[in-house]
């Protein structure tokens, strides 16, 4: 009951208010069946997403760390939970302001593992994969603006903030 009605928070934009409720449904599902359920990695999912919605980057990515390969040994790596988990996980990491080139490396990493298993699981028409695909260009361009120095310098760009500071 109370997941349908973040679900409706969340569509009506009171990501707080879904947060919130989000998380009551996740350390519910934790305490009642534990941390290898399937339900359970569904809602940290969801929990996690909504972090990353709001931008709470490092709280998602702390969600992620510890549930994904979780999710990976449990649900196995086509299963779309653990797609979803790690796409997110990746987002988390790039999307970040103060995501170093070794989260960007990683992120790229991650998106293009993920990229190739939904790809094989879900078809590439999938709504999933092509998120998926999608982000993992942006991450892509975002390792290769950190990567290539300035215009005009020698200096790289060691976060998306210098990158976007750059930009403007």
């Amino acid at each position: 009951m109370q997941g349908n009605l973040a679900l409706t928070y969340k569509a009506l934009g009171r990501l707080e208010s879904a947060l919130s409720m989000n998380r009551d449904v996740f350390l519910g599902f934790l305490k009642l069946y534990g941390e290898e359920h399937s339900e359970t990695l569904r809602e940290a999912s969801n929990y996690a997403l909504l972090l990353f919605r709001l931008e709470r980057y490092g709280e998602a990515n702390k969600v992620l760390r510890k549930l994904t390969p979780v999710a990976r040994r449990v649900l196995g790596e086509g299963n779309e939970t653990t797609l979803q988990m790690r796409w997110t996980y990746a987002q988390t990491l790039y999307e970040d302001s103060r995501a170093t080139l070794d989260d960007l490396r990683k992120a790229a990493t991650m998106l293009a593992e993920t990229e190739r298993t939904a790809r094989r699981v879900l078809g590439g028409s999938h709504p999933l994969t092509e998120s998926i695909e999608d982000d993992l260009q942006n991450a892509r361009a975002a390792l290769r603006a950190s990567e290539t120095p300035a215009l005009g310098g020698s200096e790289v760009f060691q976060t998306a903030e210098d990158l976007a500071s750059y930009f403007g």
